[in-house]
């Protein structure tokens, strides 16, 4: 008798060739527009299915997982991330959790510079003037900018993303600096010429800019709170590509409008997609809707981890990307 094919059900819509592969793999039920899943959509989903392909706009906690059927045996993350799914509790229920680390890095690293960049050289100001239609010519003074060259980078998280936003900062001419739950391979930090710093507050207080490229875990949550933001000087910018919690946005805000705090580029916000109103309209900061990683290939390649993960548990065997409680 042949396989009965895995019930897949995917909670986004995703790259058309993944949806087609998956298609031809399983026994998928793939959603019809692109907005999330209700909370009731959710609960038939981890009942009906064998495997969920959720995204982080999907909220997969106890009280969800609770709810699975005795089928649910993989939760195979779309995204690196996976603060928003209980992976303890699901691990309980005998539910395996993977994700697809180290798709995105270059993506972000980009964004991250892109990011260095645009809050440093003013660019979105200078672009709102000449689509605004209120340009008057060039002037000696006008939307001065800072050189990024010679300047002090710190890296908070120096993982696979914050490596490679070190190897393009360093090609641009700056300095490198990073902190880090463990230090670095001498080989690694001689290739980036960078400083390690084992106390956080020591690397704020000395850098030009800041990049938050830790991942959101109940250690890092407000990591970068009032008082560190205080240590950091008043030139300083700080770049998030990464979670919008690691940063106390509230703190953020107060210390951008006073002055405090020279300028922010920012892709994550710590409520999601409810951006604090009072950041919206200031000059020195950049706003990005979470795009870090929002490259054809990437999410491709994206796609074709989850397919990984799920036919390597199909046949038996641990997925390659496989979640564990420890690793968080």
């Amino acid at each position: 008798m042949p396989k009965q094919s895995l019930s897949v059900v995917v909670t986004r819509r995703l790259p058309e060739s993944v949806e087609t592969r998956l298609s031809e793999l399983f026994d998928v039920k793939l959603r019809e527009n692109d907005t999330p899943m209700t909370r009731e959509e959710l609960v038939a989903a981890v009942k009906e299915a064998d495997v969920l392909i959720p995204t982080l706009s999907d909220r997969i906690d106890s009280t969800l997982i609770a709810q699975s059927g005795e089928k649910l045996k993989l939760i195979a993350n779309y995204g690196a991330g996976v603060d928003h799914i209980d992976v303890a509790t699901a691990r309980q229920r005998g539910i395996l959790v993977s994700n697809t680390p180290g798709v995105s890095a270059d993506d972000a690293a980009d964004m991250a510079l892109a990011l260095i960049l645009s809050v440093t050289r003013r660019i979105p100001e200078g672009s709102h003037r000449m689509q605004s239609g209120t340009w008057d010519g060039w002037a000696p003074t006008a939307l001065l900018g800072g050189r990024i060259s010679g300047k002090r980078l710190g890296i908070l998280g120096m993982g696979r993303i914050g490596t490679a936003v070190a190897r393009r900062a360093q090609a641009c001419g700056m300095q490198i600096h990073y902190h880090n739950r463990r230090r670095l391979r001498p080989e690694i930090e001689e290739q980036y010429e960078a400083t390690y710093w084992e106390s956080l507050d020591q690397m704020l207080a000395r850098m030009d800019v800041i990049s938050v490229n830790c991942p959101h875990t109940p250690s890092t949550f407000h990591l970068i709170n009032a008082r560190r933001l205080n240590l950091l000087k008043p030139t300083a910018v700080i770049i998030n590509t990464s979670r919008g919690e690691v940063i106390d946005e509230n703190a953020l805000v107060r210390m951008l409008k006073s002055g405090q705090i020279a300028g922010a580029g920012l892709d994550v916000y710590e409520h999601g997609n409810e951006v604090n109103p009072d950041v919206r309209d200031m000059p020195n900061v950049v706003l990005l809707p979470h795009i870090s990683s929002a490259t054809v290939e990437g999410r491709i390649e994206m796609g074709e981890k989850v397919l990984i993960n799920i036919k390597t548990h199909d046949d038996g065997h641990r997925p390659p990307d496989l979640v564990v409680p420890a690793m968080l």
